[in-house]
Formats: structure tokens, sequence, C-alpha cells
């Protein structure tokens, strides 16, 4: 996750104390649960949100942050899933409100949680228009269901997002990237537009508050920390739902790299470099990831 990267930074939210391994979520199976853990057991195959140290042979997790594997997800899949698809569910589903037939715009497409949203957008019954910044991210778009794909640095975004919507703008926009494009995002919302902060690759952006009032726009962030700690009865609600489309093969979580332990750094180089389309796995077992060429 981009967050990881950030935290090594030292510039996350949260600062764990130096040295600290970093991964916030992570796949494998359970070796021993705590006093009073009913719902899990020593040998459940499982995926697991984590405060960090997913980049190690053990973790610890808290038992309400980790869930058992979906039917036929492997562990790859499951270290991918948690942390980007529940994101992009909680901030679609209940900060958002997007509704069947609405137009969803995702900023960051081709992220992790940007291909997310654009699955989840898909599954809900929007219309969904996926920006992206280069031909190869916006073909993975498109692949994974996004109605319309954009390149916004060849052509401004709130243009070419007005022109596929008639000008009528749209309806939710999900946003895990900030910086200098959110304005234009922000200006191609319609009335009533709902805009989603999740976060910030790019930047941390500056809401004027003169473009949510003239058109009765409303900008909103969203963290899935809040849901753990204050709505567990929503977070649950969306795992559910994410079960369900997981199980109709609805989500396609793409993993465009592999990589061995040893390899984290690159592996973290790979997202601040923006060379990764989807998630960034990191493999313990030496023989499910050979070794791969930096790019």
């Amino acid at each position: 996750n981009f967050a990881d990267s950030i935290m090594v930074a030292g510039n996350y939210q949260t600062k764990p104390a130096f040295p600290f391994a970093p991964g916030l979520e992570a796949a494998g199976r359970i070796r021993a649960v705590g006093a009073g853990v009913e719902n899990l057991k020593p040998g459940d195959a499982v995926m697991a949100k984590l405060a960090h140290g997913g980049f190690a042979e053990q973790a610890v997790a808290e038992a309400g942050e980790t869930w058992p594997l979906f039917e036929g997800m492997d562990f790859a899949v499951g270290a991918a899933f948690a942390v980007a698809y529940l994101s992009a569910h909680v901030a679609i589903r209940w900060q958002g409100r997007l509704e069947a037939g609405e137009t969803l715009l995702v900023l960051g497409a081709a992220g992790g949680s940007g291909l997310a949203a654009v699955e989840i957008g898909k599954a809900m019954g929007a219309r969904v228009i996926g920006a992206a910044s280069s031909a190869e991210k916006l073909a993975a778009v498109r692949e994974h269901g996004a109605d319309e794909a954009v390149n916004y640095v060849d052509q401004e975004l709130k243009d070419q997002v007005l022109e596929l919507t008639n000008g009528q703008g749209a309806d939710v926009c999900f946003d895990p990237v900030g910086g200098p494009l959110f304005d234009s995002a922000l200006s191609s919302l319609g009335w009533g537009g709902r805009f989603i902060h999740f976060g910030f690759v790019a930047g941390v952006p500056k809401v004027p508050a003169n473009r949510l009032l003239v058109k009765h726009r409303s900008a909103m962030g969203s963290s899935l920390r809040y849901f753990q700690n204050r709505r567990p009865d929503l977070l649950a609600r969306s795992m559910a739902e994410l079960a369900d489309y997981f199980a109709a093969g609805t989500l396609r979580p793409i993993i465009s790299h592999r990589l061995a332990l040893e390899q984290g750094v690159e592996a973290l180089r790979l997202l601040t470099e923006r060379r990764a389309i989807g998630k960034v796995v990191v493999d313990v077992s030496p023989e499910q990831a050979p070794k791969q060429e930096s790019n």
C-alpha cells in the first residue's frame, strides 16, 4: 500500500518508533489466537489489516481486523485485498452513498484502491469513469470494467468528464490521489455531487468552499480506521458485500509485481515511483516469488 511508503518516510498519521517493519496488511495461516477470540482458530487461512509489520514471517493482528479468506482466494490475493477493497467500499457505499444509475469518477483508477473502486462501482450498478495517467494504466482500467477511461495528463479532466456526461458532471468522485488534480475533479461534479477524499499520493489539497456552495456539493474524508472504531457494523456489512461480489467473479484484484521478502525496499520503490498497476505483494516463501528485475 502507498501508505507503507509514507509511514517509512515518517509522514504517516501514525508514526511507529524506529526500527519497525512496514506492511499494513498480510495473509497467511493463524498460528495462535489470544484469550477470548472465538471466531478464529489456529490453522485458519486469513487476511488481516495491520498497524504495521506485514513484511515479516509472522505478524500480529487484531481479531476484529482479521477475516477468513473467501472461497477461491489464495494468499497473494488475500494480501492484496482487505485494505484496498474495504477502503474503497466504505468510501463509496457509506460516505458517497452511490446509487445505481449514478456516475462515479475514480481518480488514480489504476492503483490498488482505484481499481477496487472501479470494480465496486460497476457492481453497484453505476456508470464508472476512470482517470489515469498513461495508456497502459487506462487499458487496465477498461479491462476491469470502467465504462470510460480518461487520461488527465493529455487533457483537462473536468472538460472530459463534462463531455462524457453531457454537461451534467459526475455524482460521486473517489479520490485517492489529492494534489493538483483535486480542483479539476471537484469541478467535474454536478449538482449535489459528493467528493470523497481518501488519500494524498500527490499532495494534500485545499478545499475551495465557494465551489461546494455554488452547486450544493459536499466534500468529505473517508478513513477505514473510523469504520473499524466507530461503525464496525457497517464494516462487517461491507466485507459481506465484497464476499458476494468476489463469489460472483465481479472483483479481480491485479497484482502487477510479486517480490521476495528481501526485496521489500524495491516493493516500496515501485509504489513511490508510480510503476505499479494494482497491488504489489511481498512473499515470505522464496519459492512463491522468484526474484524480479527492477523495471
